[in-house]
């Protein structure tokens, strides 16, 4: 296999990015224009390298995990340091303890907004069916 060859192996289209990742060619365009991603360019056309393929799939992660578009960059220019990405984890890290923090607040304030909804839908449920026994004794 020559050198041409094997690096086309390594690129991809931006239809084969967004089956592989199971985005839209916006969303892709919208991380470029962001500088999340840095596509070759062939004219019109975008090739994706490893590396932008490894870019996004933190980028996603990142997302899943509700880490803002600003963080993730942070993270991704934390990983050309040159320290085997020490400073890059443990950043990452700091941010994942802060987010897991923030989600599981967010958790305990949705159960709490569930059982008070519960305990006024079972209260409305009551009175519905007293106006009912009511009007059908009238």
């Amino acid at each position: 296999m020559q050198k041409d060859e094997k690096m086309t192996d390594q690129l991809m289209t931006i239809r084969e990015m967004c089956d592989a990742f199971e985005v839209t060619p916006r969303t892709l365009r919208f991380y470029e224009s962001k500088e999340l991603l840095f596509p070759q360019r062939e004219g019109q056309k975008r090739l994706f390298t490893r590396r932008d393929r490894a870019r996004l799939k933190l980028i996603l992660r990142g997302k899943r995990f509700g880490f803002s578009l600003e963080e993730i960059r942070q993270l991704l220019d934390l990983y050309d340091m040159g320290d085997q990405q020490q400073t890059q984890l443990s950043r990452s890290v700091e941010i994942a303890r802060e987010r897991l923090s923030d989600l599981v607040t967010q958790r305990d304030e949705l159960n709490e907004a569930i059982a008070d909804l519960k305990e006024q839908l079972k209260w409305g449920e009551e009175m519905v069916a007293s106006m009912r026994r009511g009007h059908d004794a009238a």
